[in-house]
């Protein structure tokens, strides 16, 4: 086992999902065996955290916040229509909702970048301190409405509340060289999972007491294919890469193909197609959780 084993009295964390909408994406953008025209309809999940010690409530990503064509900047709603389709039919407002969370009581809010399908709407969790990577903010800067092209709001993350993570706080794990060990107990860890784009970052928590793990990918992978070796990330004439940098971005995918084949961890993808369509409407959406491993 290449993770740490677990402590005396370990820490954990209980792990639901969340459902925050959909993307059409063109898969030529994704991995390199896809037909031109090939569709695919991704999920946008998102992830609630309780610690089994401290009860902090802490969610991974945002999703797509429901109103996104009126509430994100107009050069970023024409991009996003150039090349997908976006439907919300539940928000992550809404999911939380169902088990009877309000974002006025969740803690912490950790961002795995600012994509338009992970960002939400932060201005609803008023009370939380937010994650981020340190790399995400150069981002925001200046950031729309000073910049009437830019993609990202300059306040799209709560000055005075956001935490932006570097690399030089944190230590290896595993494959991965930059994790932080959130609560200091060893049950959650923001990791640094570079080339996405700037900032992007995942999360490994525990889920058991007793060596169970989760591992939330973001868009490090958006293709489960690029982990078990059917496919290569795509760089297409017409469609480009989905990453800013190809190369760095398959080194993460290295990593996380190397925690994917480790006993008692489970792994998730932001867009994890196969493991939506097993388990939508199930007891792994809040207010059920993912079994442990």
């Amino acid at each position: 086992m290449i993770l740490p084993p677990p402590s005396v009295d370990q820490s954990y964390c209980t792990v639901s999902a969340l459902e925050a909408g959909y993307v059409d994406v063109p898969m030529a953008q994704i991995v390199d065996t896809a037909e031109h025209d090939e569709v695919s309809r991704f999920p946008c999940l998102a992830f609630l955290l309780r610690h089994s010690s401290n009860g902090d409530t802490f969610v991974f990503d945002l999703g797509i916040r429901k109103d996104w064509e009126e509430g994100l900047p107009p050069a970023l709603v024409k991009a996003t229509k150039r090349w997908y389709s976006v439907d919300v039919p539940q928000d992550v407002i809404e999911s939380l909702q169902k088990g009877g969370y309000e974002p006025s009581q969740i803690k912490h809010v950790c961002i795995s970048h600012i994509h338009f399908d992970h960002q939400g709407d932060p201005a609803a969790f008023v009370n939380a301190t937010f994650i981020a990577g340190e790399d995400t903010r150069p981002l925001l800067i200046p950031g729309y409405p000073t910049d009437p092209n830019a993609h990202f709001p300059t306040d799209l993350l709560p000055h005075g509340r956001t935490r932006y993570v570097s690399t030089a706080e944190m230590s290896p794990i595993g494959p991965f060289p930059h994790a932080l060990d959130f609560y200091g107990d060893g049950s959650l860890y923001i990791v640094d999972t570079p080339g996405h784009i700037p900032g992007h970052v995942t999360v490994l928590a525990r889920t058991s007491s007793d060596g169970g793990w989760v591992y939330l990918a973001a868009d490090a992978a958006h293709d489960w294919r690029l982990l078990t070796g059917g496919a290569q990330i795509a760089d297409s004439e017409h469609y480009g890469c989905a990453h800013r940098d190809k190369e760095t971005a398959a080194k993460s995918i290295e990593w996380i193909t190397q925690v994917s084949q480790q006993p008692r961890v489970r792994v998730l993808l932001g867009h994890d197609v196969p493991w939506f369509k097993d388990n939508k409407d199930g007891s792994a959406f809040w207010p059920g959780s993912l079994e442990s491993l």
